[in-house]
């Protein structure tokens, strides 16, 4: 009963913590312009981060280490270093991002400026991750975060053409006016938001933090296979939202608040509330998974005590890049730089990293000086292998496509 309680919890995390500012704006900005055409690209996406969580989590199960620290061990400072930076850099970036998306779910509730919560976010976030223990932590905004479910019922509730929606879905047809560079662009878009690299790396760091060990390999599995793909759920239930209230009316989602007005027309008041619940515990969650997967990286790599499974003081590094981080994080927003402009970019920046992350990671998933018995075997190098393509397909066309579509407009 234990086990199966713990794999339900572990499950419902999954779900809830899956999506964060990055999925909830761009599925808001795909369905208001594409409709539903770009959801081969979720499925794709959810398709490819299973694949590699799974192999991240079963190295950190079967070794007891992150799978940063045996890149860096793996491939040498030099390489560690380059996967480092890159990682890092996209998810400062995504830090960033989260913390406005925390600051602008709660100007939504509240209507205070953005700006004056910006601080307040990222005083409780130092807070979160001075006190919190890692497992309150992701049980918590994980839980929360399946308030984002009422976008799946206001699907329902706003008696949609099904359809018309299925048609948008399995034909993947590029609506008018949009031209191709842009479609593709958004796509990427897309692929980036759902595989961002610091996925991988919390996620085995946080199952050093919980000890995985082999044995737990088969609920570490149902919960990346069975849990990310209904949380990927939720974020086609955002797209679908926004492609029934505003694709007829050529309106183009520019705002949170938009993303939740379709919300607000299926339910009224008490819709709105359950979904700003929703975005507040997603972006927070992520901005403590982002935040600790920056701590993480950095301290792997040096070779310095990491976790919060110590106590801070025998962590003080780990600490200290955190305090840093919530220093960091606001001063760049409050520069008074658009939030969302900064989730757009970092979904973009993180396609350009994704080699970085998910190439080393099968490569040390089958080595067997780590792995033992537990090495991949032909099915996961075979799919592995498959889904490298796309991830180095949008790596390469990241920038040009940018450059061509002028970040999409």
């Amino acid at each position: 009963m234990k086990k199966v309680l713990g794999l339900l919890l572990g499950l419902l995390t999954a779900i809830g913590g899956f999506v964060d500012i990055g999925d909830i704006v761009t599925a808001g900005v795909v369905g208001s312009r594409f409709g539903l055409s770009l959801t081969w690209v979720l499925v794709l996406g959810t398709f490819s981060i299973c694949v590699f969580a799974e192999m991240s989590g079963r190295v950190a199960a079967v070794s007891g280490r992150p799978t940063f620290d045996l890149i860096r061990e793996r491939f040498g400072p030099r390489v560690g270093l380059l996967n480092l930076i890159g990682s890092m850099a996209v998810t400062l970036l995504t830090f960033i991002a989260e913390i406005g998306g925390v600051a602008l779910a709660l100007q939504l509730a509240t209507s205070v400026n953005p700006y004056l919560w910006i601080p307040v976010v990222a005083a409780a976030l130092w807070l979160v991750f001075w006190r919190v223990k890692f497992s309150a932590l992701e049980n918590t905004f994980g839980l929360g975060g399946l308030a984002l479910i009422v976008f799946a019922v206001a699907v329902w509730q706003l008696s949609p053409d099904w359809s018309q929606l299925w048609h948008e879905a399995s034909r993947a047809a590029m609506p008018q006016p949009e031209g191709i560079p842009t479609y593709w662009y958004y796509a990427i878009a897309i692929f980036g938001a759902t595989m961002t690299p610091y996925e991988v790396f919390f996620f085995s760091s946080g199952g050093v933090e919980e000890g995985w060990r082999p044995k737990d390999i088969p609920m570490m599995r149902g919960n990346v296979l069975i849990g990310f793909p209904l949380g990927a759920l939720l974020s086609l239930a955002i797209t679908a939202c926004a492609a029934i209230v505003f694709l007829p009316l050529s309106v183009e989602v520019g705002e949170l608040s938009q993303t939740v007005l379709p919300v607000g027309i299926a339910f009224g008041k008490i819709g709105i509330a359950i979904a700003l619940l929703g975005l507040f515990a997603a972006t927070f969650g992520a901005a403590c998974e982002t935040g600790l997967s920056v701590g993480y990286s950095a301290c792997q790599y040096f070779g310095w005590q990491w976790g919060k499974f110590v106590e801070p003081m025998r962590a003080t590094r780990f600490h200290t890049i955190l305090l840093l981080l919530c220093i960091i994080g606001p001063g760049v927003l409050l520069t008074t730089v658009d939030p969302i402009m900064v989730t757009e970019y970092s979904v973009v920046f993180s396609a350009i990293a994704l080699p970085l992350t998910y190439l080393p990671i099968l490569i040390v998933a089958n080595d067997r000086t780590y792995m033992g018995d537990h090495a991949n075997g032909w099915l996961a190098n075979v799919l592995g292998t498959a889904v490298l393509v796309p991830v180095l397909v949008a790596s390469a066309a990241a920038i040009p496509l940018m450059i061509v579509t002028r970040v999409g407009q």
